[in-house]
């Protein structure tokens, strides 16, 4: 055996157990690479290195950016609520529409006689597969408008607000008067509603009459068939017209709530527990104030249902008033108040913990 072969012999058996020595080069560097060395040796001259891409620093990269991390955090924070606190979306679903028992408890024994525990879980795939999209788009939504609003209205503070010219008139549109948070909730709202509609005509199908839509497949070819896609989008309106005011003042009064006691207390952040709180103060007020759209919303969806559908959201309220006075406005709102205010909660306190870890800076430690 020649000299020369004994030793490329000796580099590849070198090179082997090279690489069996492999290790990050810089986690998380700049060229976001995994370093992968062989043992120096005369023998393995020019070959002292491998680049390979880093996909975990990609990831993290990635997650690292705050408007990914607010949308990721969304969703995680809209599954975890709804896993724990779906019987309470049912009683108040069937509450609202007028199915049954007009008691919180008397609902909860109608459907455990029916239907078993599982009842009160029912539409509940559709509910997470609905709510984790839905929550991931409003919070997202609300973040980046609030934020963009923000820093316009510094800008308008320097430069002068937007002006409109209408022939020798000029118009000064006071846009710095108006709320950065008021804004991004009404936007987060439109934006979710728009996007998620047809997941919500679904969920509340399957929720109220399990017979004649026993699945998410049949339910949605059942309707498609039916109404096309607009039947998809069926209450759309009187849903933006519910949303808008509740998003809005659910944000703002979030915000600012939170806001002010940080202020009277001195604190920068709040405790797991004064999340809880503030959150469903926040929800049970944007609750209270569009309660009769909600009930109004329901009326409209469900018409058709039960074979008598108000031609709009005005006559469904007249509806409500006619057959059961002011109080009717309000039928359902124990229950939707127990869902409401857990629920909001709870959101506030997983989506804040979420957006925690993921712009912590220990993530790519």
């Amino acid at each position: 055996m020649g000299v020369e072969e004994v030793a490329r012999g000796r580099r590849l058996a070198l090179a082997s157990i090279g690489f069996a020595e492999v290790r990050a080069g810089v986690a998380g560097g700049d060229d976001g690479l995994l370093g992968v060395k062989l043992p120096k040796d005369d023998y393995l001259d020019g070959v002292t290195a491998i680049r390979l891409p880093d996909v975990g620093a990609a990831v993290r990269t990635f997650l690292r950016r705050r408007e990914i991390a607010e949308f990721v955090s969304g969703a995680m924070a809209g599954a975890m609520t709804k896993a724990v606190l779906a019987p309470l979306e049912t009683i108040r679903t069937r509450m609202i529409v007028g199915v049954g028992s007009k008691q919180i408890f008397g609902s909860f024994v109608e459907i455990m006689e029916h239907n078993g525990w599982q009842g009160l879980w029912a539409g509940n795939t559709i509910n997470m597969i609905r709510i984790i999209p839905t929550q991931a788009i409003e919070l997202g939504t609300f973040e980046c408008v609030k934020r963009s609003m923000t820093s316009a209205q510094k800008r308008w503070k320097e430069d002068g607000c937007p002006k409109i010219q209408l022939g020798g008139l000029e118009i000064q549109l006071p846009l710095h008067l108006l709320s950065p948070t008021a804004i991004g909730g009404a936007a987060a709202g439109i934006v979710s509603t728009l996007a998620c509609h047809p997941l919500e005509v679904l969920k509340d199908r399957l929720t109220i009459n399990r017979e004649a839509y026993p699945s998410i497949a049949l339910a949605f070819n059942k309707i498609y068939r039916a109404n096309g896609i607009g039947g998809l989008y069926a209450g759309l309106c009187p849903t933006l017209v519910g949303m808008l005011p509740y998003s809005t003042c659910y944000y703002f009064m979030y915000e600012k709530i939170k806001t002010s006691y940080c202020r009277a207390h001195k604190k920068k952040s709040l405790s797991r527990p004064e999340l809880l709180v503030i959150g469903a103060l926040s929800g049970l007020t944007a609750s209270t104030i569009s309660f009769p759209l909600e009930v109004a919303r329901k009326r409209l969806m469900f018409g058709a249902l039960q074979g008598k559908c108000p031609p709009n959201m005005i006559a469904a309220l007249a509806e409500v008033m006619k057959e059961e006075g002011l109080k009717g406005l309000y039928r359902g709102w124990a229950a939707s108040s127990l869902k409401v205010m857990p629920t909001s909660g709870v959101t506030w306190v997983f989506y804040e913990a979420w957006k925690d870890i993921l712009l912590s800076p220990q993530l790519i430690t």
